[in-house]
């Protein structure tokens, strides 16, 4: 077997790519991976294909954008281009190319997908003929997969099949990042079975510790990317007033919601409620607040987790999406979260689960959850890759 270049002394390189469609959770975890990459000793490569956010993938790291695509108002599975036109076939095939020709480019000892082949079935187009370039490597890499701790059901009949092919096929590893004490890949995808032995388990992808921040607030709100989370914002707004002073609202809309709705909503803010686009000191802000009011995606759970604030969650279930829902039932059933259902979602029952939740933050018992994901990556991988040049 060829030795790879790493064994020679050389910075071991990886080629990440992550495609971001809709909100910003899949940049983010594999923007905080791609830092801890760098700063154990590996040279970066993250190729990212989603529209521009600012402040990822952060300083000190190697980014080549493809030109950007995301999903249109049809759903899932209409792509478009920045300009909002639906992607044509010469526009696929110009990316396939110059995502081709970055991995010629790097070289890499390792490549990570960031959700394929259990995701993001979309940019299969570009994908697949990389995983083809790959096998066909005079030195090839080693392959794995990144995944959150916690997939997306399968509507259709087949997918699942066709990810296990894949996977024992093509990848020689599949790193969850997850603690498997608090789920594991085999509760929502039913075939984790039949891969077990190319599964490894992380834990959860936390940020490194906050600085303090600069000002308090005591009620935290987040829309994530904020693409679906006027609702959430609007039953903020209104729950602020029904709840009177109960201390300071930040109510952070997100980068993603659509300008009409942001200046919607700005003009209804009661004044004790300070509405924001974006913060970037949003999670110091957490660990000072006594309560955090989000949807339950990935970054924001290990954000809130990792402050030990109250939580109050209403997960994002729109177009049968179930990841969120999943890891909000088993948080509120480990007594870390007041749950409030996206279709039960008023003023009325927004602060009704904000005063339950802030009666109950003196009872918090929270668990020891593994939150260091982003570093444990980087040490399982540079294991791999020893395991590999000694076999």
């Amino acid at each position: 077997m060829t030795v790879p270049a790493a064994a020679n002394g050389a910075r071991p390189r990886v080629f990440f790519y992550v495609q971001h469609l809709l909100g910003i959770g899949h940049l983010a975890r594999a923007s905080r991976i791609a830092r801890a990459l760098g700063e154990n000793g590996f040279d970066v490569t993250l190729v990212t294909g989603g529209m521009p956010v600012d402040g990822f993938p952060g300083p000190g790291i190697d980014h080549v954008a493809l030109p950007a695509i995301a999903v249109g108002d049809g759903g899932f599975s209409a792509l478009v281009d920045a300009d909002g036109n639906v992607v044509d076939d010469t526009f696929k095939a110009d990316r396939r190319d110059k995502l081709l020709a970055v991995y010629h480019a790097c070289r890499p000892d390792v490549v990570i997908l960031e959700a394929f082949p259990f995701g993001r079935r979309q940019v299969r187009f570009e994908l697949l003929p990389l995983i083809d370039a790959i096998e066909k490597s005079e030195r090839r890499p080693l392959l794995m997969t990144s995944l959150r701790d916690i997939l997306q059901e399968r509507a259709k009949p087949g997918r699942d099949e066709e990810t296990i092919d894949l996977v024992l096929r093509h990848f020689d590893h599949v790193l969850v990042h997850g603690d498997p004490g608090f789920v594991r890949l085999e509760d929502t995808f039913p075939l984790a079975s039949q891969i077990a032995g190319r599964v490894l388990y992380t834990g959860l992808v936390g940020a490194a510790p906050a600085d303090p921040p600069a000002e308090r607030y005591d009620i935290v709100v987040s829309a994530g990317g904020g693409a679906v989370g006027a609702g959430l914002v609007e039953a903020a707004l209104q729950a602020s007033r029904r709840l009177g002073d109960i201390g300071r609202w930040l109510v952070i809309a997100g980068p993603n919601m659509p300008q009409a709705d942001f200046e919607r909503l700005a003009a209804q803010s009661p004044e004790s409620v300070d509405l924001a686009r974006f913060r970037t000191d949003f999670r110091s802000l957490l660990t000072t607040a006594r309560l955090s009011v989000s949807q339950a995606g990935y970054n924001t759970v290990c954000d809130v987790l990792q402050a030990g604030c109250a939580s109050v969650l209403v997960p994002f279930a729109s177009g049968g999406e179930t990841e969120q829902t999943a890891r909000a039932q088993r948080l509120e059933r480990l007594g870390q979260a007041v749950v409030v259902t996206e279709s039960a979602l008023s003023a009325e029952t927004l602060a009704s689960a904000i005063s339950d939740a802030l009666a109950a933050e003196t009872k918090k018992n929270v668990p020891v959850l593994q939150l260091d994901g982003a570093n444990r990556t980087a040490e399982i991988v540079r294991a791999l890759l020893k395991q590999r040049t000694t076999s």
